[in-house]
């Protein structure tokens, strides 16, 4: 049964679009990404569909997290990769919305160097503190 018929990834579960599956529990799914950035990058997804992180429950977000841990170490033994990047979009870049985690095998030297983000700098300790500030009470309001 497809939760939103838009939802390719939902499609996907529901078994009405393909995907290539690498990781399967009741809670968690993880297929491979139809563009990798790397062969054996894997996307690793809730059954529910989910848009935001900010809607997940704590036990989501673990066994989501838990699941990647998983296909890491098992990208790892398969692929003989070196290590690992956890990519998590929420909204801004994220091409299907349906919350999902990229587990990305990396080699030393294979060329993925800082595309992801353009580095800033605070002006000073008291602005970095006033960012600080606006979060800590977010979280705490």
């Amino acid at each position: 049964m497809v939760t939103n018929p838009g939802c390719v990834f939902d499609r996907i579960i529901a078994g009405e679009d393909s995907g290539h599956w690498v990781f399967d529990d009741s809670e968690v799914v993880g297929f491979l990404d139809v563009r990798p950035v790397f062969k054996g990058h894997t996307l690793v997804l809730p059954r529910t569909h989910v848009e935001t992180v900010s809607e997940l429950t704590p036990d989501l977000m673990c066994g989501l997290t838990e699941a990647g841990r998983r296909v890491a170490g098992a990208q790892r033994k398969a692929l003989g990769c070196d290590g690992t990047l956890f990519l998590l979009n929420d909204v801004i870049s994220q091409s299907v919305p349906h919350v999902h985690l990229h587990v990305i095998p990396r080699r030393r030297k294979d060329g993925l160097r800082g595309f992801l983000w353009p580095r800033t700098h605070y002006d000073s300790d008291d602005e970095a503190e006033e960012f600080a500030a606006s979060i800590r009470e977010a979280l705490n309001g």
